[in-house]
């Protein structure tokens, strides 16, 4: 054994093998961390409730402003660029009276065309939105009344299109003239408030959740104050020490974007049945846009980047002043 080679020996005593440092070892050091933070987080679960469910309305606010700014724009998509005019004739009115009112609007050089709807046609389009079929046939005649749809040239101005509902109006058999340029550049304005108000609550909600976030790592921070001294002192980088926070951050944001997209299920589910009854009473049915599988990833990829932004701010704070005694 005295003849063995002396770097032999010492390998054979040496009771620390040298690590291998490799993209193993930094895959499990972030699962124990992973590990680490759940057990923390879970230990403090009244705490986490309440930063997940300030997070949670933070994110839910403007989140909903988007889902509402999606849906005017869906709800208006389908209709032109342009103003459109459309007249409701009496039940009693023939179908010469609807022709005529027909062919005196397009000979106007104000309309570009018009689509005339019979009383048997509105029928066969109310039964196709509705779930009344059964009803109206106990009904011993059609209630729906014949329609036109004229198509306007863009450009008019308030005195070309008054004079054309003046000119509607006076065509015999004649119920209602209605103008929807009102109310779709109405939809249309709602739409661009609903997008700007978004984006401000959205920045000031932002900021309000990673104030929370910083201030709940904050306080984990302290918390470990003696763990991290001696971290510091057996020569952990800031980095190293840093990176638990960095997923106490992740974790709070994770669960406020669970917690908002509960929020905003909770308000669809309340606003359904008022809403479908209101758009039924337009002919339309509830078709909800922009609340899927690629906004709720977006809802808690959003939270997670809050979060981490919330931590860093707090680690920065905090470990740049940690002292070892």
């Amino acid at each position: 054994m005295s003849d063995a080679p002396s770097g032999l020996r010492r390998k054979q005593r040496d009771p620390w093998p040298p690590l291998r440092p490799g993209i193993g070892a930094w895959w499990r050091d972030h699962l124990r961390i992973a590990r680490e933070t759940m057990h923390f987080v879970s230990a403090r679960l009244g705490t986490s409730l309440v930063v997940w469910l300030l997070v949670g309305i933070a994110l839910a606010l403007p989140s909903g402003l988007l889902l509402l700014q999606v849906n005017l724009a869906k709800l208006t998509a389908g209709w032109e660029g342009r103003p459109g005019l459309t007249l409701y004739f009496e039940l009693s009115a023939s179908a010469e009276q609807v022709a005529a009112a027909a062919k005196v609007l397009e000979a106007d050089e104000a309309v570009e065309h018009v689509v005339t709807t019979s009383r048997e046609q509105a029928l066969e389009e109310f039964r196709a939105y509705t779930n009344l079929t059964d009803a109206l046939d106990l009904l011993s005649d059609n209630p729906l009344p014949a329609s036109l749809n004229a198509a306007l040239r863009t450009g008019l101005d308030e005195t070309a299109l008054a004079g054309l509902v003046a000119l509607a109006e006076s065509r015999p058999g004649i119920k209602e003239v209605v103008l929807e340029k009102t109310w779709l550049e109405r939809v249309n304005d709602i739409s661009r408030v609903v997008s700007r108000l978004g984006i401000i609550l959205g920045v000031l909600f932002g900021i309000g959740a990673v104030l929370v976030t910083a201030t709940s790592v904050r306080l984990a921070i302290e918390a470990r104050l003696d763990e991290l001294r001696v971290q510091k002192l057996v020569g952990a980088s800031d980095r190293q020490i840093r990176r638990p926070f960095l997923y106490f951050g992740a974790f709070y944001g994770i669960g406020g974007g669970l917690v908002a997209a509960m929020l905003l299920s909770l308000c669809l589910v309340a606003i359904e049945a008022p809403l479908t009854a209101l758009l039924g009473s337009y002919g339309q049915q509830l078709d909800t846009a922009g609340f899927n599988p690629v906004f709720l990833v977006a809802l808690l990829l959003v939270g997670a980047f809050l979060g981490v932004m919330g931590s860093l701010v707090a680690a920065a704070q905090r470990l740049r002043d940690l002292e070892i005694l």
